[in-house]
């Protein structure tokens, strides 16, 4: 789809334009919802950009020069590859290292991805779906047998994470993105911080807790909330929903209260971003603010959070392990494929993450 020129750079309304005001609001409202959605969507695994910012913004904060790239993300043989959809469909690879910066972890060996999800949008971008698969989940990792997921990266770097998740799925990775989850705590106060409610007192991962109620969420305290892991009753399980559940919030925040309120907030974000994310190298510029205007009319609740069906857990060895479902994770792949999720999810409502997490 292209851009009208005129949306990718701003209206051009002044004060002396004679325009209505109510109709100026609108599209000042409308350029920050586009600029929202793409920071927010890039933690998700969204690779967008910031469309309503004009398109020198476009290259200065998602250029070569501010957003870190993945070299060599898909090289992998065609032939290992499942085939390229027909649909206009986009399916995005998202993974949280577990050490270091993203910067310095491309050489295998040098993290394991601590976090797993895959984005997915239908032809017509009108929703989406985060799929995450707990980092011990018990896999085929292809030339190297059967281990956690989360070792494939450890493996063969991107293009062995890549690959392995391709198998695992059958369908096809458009773009690959890597966070540093202690890189976000930027992005978070960048913002002002994110609120979220709580039914009951909740652990944080240094010890301290949050009574029930609101609350507003800095930096350093979303890093703790999304790193519990050992303290909850259901472990990594119950780490996912909370990585999910802040993401949310954070979209449901920014997206719909317009937190975005002048330039120096805008390049506060992004630079944010750009220490916390990188993508592949496949992905220009333009090609995410082309992204982010498809995806111009999506809001926080047309995104549904879910984890691959698993067995529990159990034991491989002397490990502890996710025991995968095959049967009804291939159904979940296959409905993500055909666009029939709203069936799926009708007969499968536990796999998806709801509003109230530990």
């Amino acid at each position: 789809m292209t851009m009208p020129i005129d949306d990718l750079m701003g209206s051009g309304d002044n004060d002396g334009s004679g325009r209505d005001s109510t109709t100026k609001e609108k599209r000042r409202r409308r350029r920050n919802r586009i600029i929202l959605l793409t920071v927010l969507a890039m933690l998700l695994g969204i690779v967008v950009a910031v469309a309503g910012g004009g398109l020198w913004l476009v290259n200065r904060y998602l250029g070569a020069g501010n957003i870190e790239r993945i070299p060599n993300a898909f090289d992998i043989p065609e032939t290992d590859r499942p085939s390229e959809t027909t649909k206009d469909s986009l399916t995005i690879l998202l993974g949280g290292l577990d050490g270091g910066t993203v910067v310095d972890d491309d050489q295998p060996g040098a993290a394991r991805t601590d976090t797993i999800m895959m984005v997915h949008f239908p032809e017509g971008r009108d929703r989406g779906y985060v799929v995450s698969i707990p980092r011990d989940t018990y896999i085929d990792i292809p030339g190297h047998g059967p281990n956690k997921i989360n070792a494939a990266y450890s493996f063969g770097g991107p293009a062995l994470f890549v690959q392995t998740v391709e198998q695992l799925t059958d369908l096809r990775m458009d773009h690959l993105m890597l966070i540093d989850w202690t890189g976000f705590t930027g992005l978070t106060d960048a913002v002002g911080g994110v609120p979220m409610e709580f039914s009951e007192t909740t652990i944080l991962n240094d010890g301290s807790e949050l009574p029930p109620g609101r609350h507003v969420l800095d930096g350093e305290q979303a890093l703790e909330y999304v790193r519990v892991r050992k303290s909850l009753p259901n472990g990594d399980f119950d780490r996912v929903k909370r990585q999910q559940n802040f993401l949310r919030s954070l979209m449901n925040e920014v997206i719909a209260n317009g937190r975005i309120s002048s330039f120096g907030r805008v390049t506060d974000i992004a630079d944010a971003v750009g220490d916390a994310v990188r993508v592949d190298e496949n992905l220009s510029a333009l090609d995410m603010a082309r992204m982010a205007w498809s995806m111009r009319d999506l809001r926080a609740g047309d995104v549904t959070f879910l984890t691959v069906p698993t067995r529990g857990t159990g034991r491989a060895g002397q490990q502890s392990i996710v025991n995968y479902d095959d049967a009804l994770a291939t159904e979940l792949w296959t409905a993500l494929a055909e666009d029939e999720m709203n069936a799926f999810l009708a007969e499968n409502a536990e796999l998806v993450t709801g509003e109230q997490v530990r």
